[in-house]
């Protein structure tokens, strides 16, 4: 029976993982993310990004929102012109198209796992580590995010449309996951015989090939349960 790694949480505004809290369980992990004031889930708080936000950042948090309310085929430059109260000329400083906004994904994304990473027990076994992330940004993604939006990502990236940010290895997405299969190897809660970037890049395969099934599901069931059940099964050859 596949184990349950709590609850969807938001995002918190953090920017670094470092100071990261020491509770007992996943489910403590769970809710004291979840009590963070978030600046970006899905639905995008429209006052949760503080006084500081950058105007690029306003461009990405109002285009999400747009997004996630009328759909991204829906949303229209002038629409996010008018919400984020900014001249077109700016919008086109930061981005040369509406389509170019899908690349800031990787950046949301990032920014959910340093939110996790912060109240990731230090004493929970690394293998459950990375099934706790896995099930979290994965039941995030799929309540939070259209399935034709990640499959356009997945789409552009296979097409090399773009830079390929998704695999781009100064992620913190990838930073993170290394040092926690690093240490998984230093206790010998994961297996020594594979080198750690190997490891790093077959978790990563499984989580991509998760998410393109729901894709090609066009979004039909729950992601994150779905990931719940058959990450482990995928993945667990490397748990010691």
């Amino acid at each position: 029976m596949a184990a349950k790694y709590g609850n969807k949480v938001n995002i918190p505004d953090v920017s670094d993982a470092s100071n990261a809290s020491n509770t007992t369980n996943a489910s403590d992990a769970s809710s004291n993310a979840a009590s963070a004031q978030p600046s970006f889930s899905g639905k995008l708080s429209e006052n949760g990004a503080g006084e500081q936000e950058s105007v690029r950042d306003r461009i990405v948090r109002t285009a999400w929102n747009l997004f996630y309310r009328k759909g991204f085929e829906k949303t229209t430059v002038n629409d996010i012109l008018r919400e984020a109260g900014i001249a077109k000329g700016t919008f086109y400083y930061y981005f040369r198209s509406k389509d170019r906004l899908l690349d800031t994904l990787p950046v949301l994304l990032d920014e959910k796992y340093r939110a996790l990473a912060e109240s990731l027990p230090e004493d929970m076994h690394a293998f459950d580590q990375l099934m706790y992330l896995n099930a979290e940004v994965h039941d995030y993604i799929g309540k939070n995010f259209d399935y034709q939006l990640i499959a356009s990502l997945y789409s552009a990236q296979l097409l090399k449309e773009d830079e390929a940010n998704l695999l781009d290895q100064n992620r913190y997405y990838f930073r993170l996951i290394t040092k926690i299969i690093e240490e998984g190897q230093r206790k010998n809660e994961l297996v020594r015989t594979k080198p750690v970037t190997e490891i790093v890049r077959i978790y990563s395969l499984c989580e991509r090939a998760l998410v393109t099934d729901w894709c090609m599901h066009n979004g039909s069931y729950s992601l994150g349960d779905f990931s719940r059940e058959y990450m482990p099964i995928l993945f667990g050859s490397f748990r010691a």
